[in-house]
């Protein structure tokens, strides 16, 4: 039997569009690239795939990208021998099938159950304990990642700030970016916000709020949810990529669905970012620049502790009056209520947020990523085997 151990199978099951397939993908590229590990990625929804990464192939059972082998997760599973290393990434199931054929392996596979991120206190504590299956010889352990020491940390490539950095310090190729997805090159006075979203009860006030702002400001809007709310507003008879709604003070731009790495640069380019879900949170956070995070809904508001564990961070060096309105916005954004008063107040507060924003993607360059806290806890758990 061939040795397994540097072949690690990751599986996603696409759930809420992007983000899943987002952080998984990020990670097995990132595995490959600077680890040279053989990842095999099982993605069920290769459609959504394609949007954030246009090279993959809809109808390949089996394709190559970025020295990571693609497969679609189908089901039944085809019989297939597991790597020496299984990830079970986001609240996905892995097929029975695959299980038994773990259970089978000698040595089994380790394996892996990458949650989804949270700040919250009980994160830490939960990080890297095992869970034995009921039935069979097998060993699942939680990996959590997380912003503080002892969690898993957040994937950041090791080329991920310098990249940024230099985007942030060319003009001309920021113009270029621009220019590559069709939009007019930055306007002297304007402000330029991203907006990627869920629907909203607090969107049309954001928009009204936007209009009605001394300065104007260029709404910049990837396909997605929000799109036909913004549309409904505008009383736009259709909803598509390179539409343009105005409005007082407020031009929106309808971007078509980016990729992963067009949407980084979006994220560097703009003057603020209001941002969803999980993948394009943590990319906001590296990309220096103000934001308001929209969390995941869940249900009896437990999306609400996740948003009041990470502000409890993120707000922590800030001056009251600062923290309080940061707080106080993400809050209102994430409640659905209405943005009227706040929202003035967060782009004024602009110059200060950029600082902090700032501040904050440097510390979190301080801990160690998610890749190479698996890597490390990989290799414990195969020492520990060896005696």
């Amino acid at each position: 039997m061939r040795n397994t151990s540097n072949h690690w199978d990751i599986f996603c099951s696409v759930i809420d569009n992007y983000g899943d397939i987002g952080v998984t993908w990020r990670l097995a590229r990132q595995l490959a690239a600077e680890y040279k590990i053989n990842v095999r990625l099982w993605v069920d929804d290769l459609a959504a795939f394609r949007h954030i990464y246009p090279e993959v192939d809809v109808t390949a059972t089996t394709q190559l990208l970025q020295d990571v082998e693609i497969r679609h997760w189908t089901t039944p599973l085809p019989a297939i021998e597991p790597g020496g290393v299984v990830i079970e990434a986001l609240a996905c199931h892995l097929p029975d099938s695959f299980i038994h054929a773990m259970a089978e392996k000698s040595p089994p596979p380790l394996w892996i159950n990458l949650e989804y991120l949270s700040a919250e206190n009980w994160v830490q504590g939960v990080h890297g304990l095992p869970s034995p299956h009921p039935r069979l010889p097998l060993t699942k352990y939680f990996f959590m990642p997380g912003y503080i020491a002892g969690t898993g940390g957040l994937t950041r490539e090791a080329w991920l700030y310098h990249a940024r950095d230099e985007f942030q310090n060319d003009i001309n190729v920021q113009s270029r970016f621009w220019a590559d997805i069709g939009l007019p090159n930055d306007k002297p006075g304007h402000l330029r916000i991203s907006l990627f979203s869920y629907e909203s009860a607090s969107l049309n006030s954001l928009l009204a709020a936007c209009s009605q702002s001394p300065r104007p400001i260029d709404l910049m809007v990837p396909l997605g949810k929000a799109v036909p709310q913004i549309a409904a507003w505008f009383a736009a008879a259709e909803a598509r990529a390179g539409a343009i709604w105005r409005r007082g003070n407020l031009s929106v731009y309808v971007l078509p669905m980016l990729s992963q790495d067009d949407y980084d640069r979006l994220l560097w380019a703009c003057d603020g970012n209001l941002v969803r879900g999980e993948d394009s949170f943590v990319r906001a956070q590296f990309a220096a620049r103000p934001l308001i995070w929209q969390a995941y809904r869940q249900e009896e508001g437990a999306h609400l502790d996740k948003l009041a564990a990470f502000l409890d961070l993120y707000r922590a060096n800030l001056p009251p009056a600062d923290a309080s309105l940061v707080r106080a916005v993400w809050q209102a954004w994430n409640r659905e209520e209405d943005m009227a008063v706040l929202w003035p107040a967060w782009i004024d507060a602009l110059p200060m947020l950029s600082t902090h924003a700032r501040a904050w993607a440097t510390h979190l360059a301080e801990q160690s990523d998610l890749a190479s806290n698996l890597v490390k806890f990989i290799n414990k758990l195969l020492e520990s085997r060896a005696f």
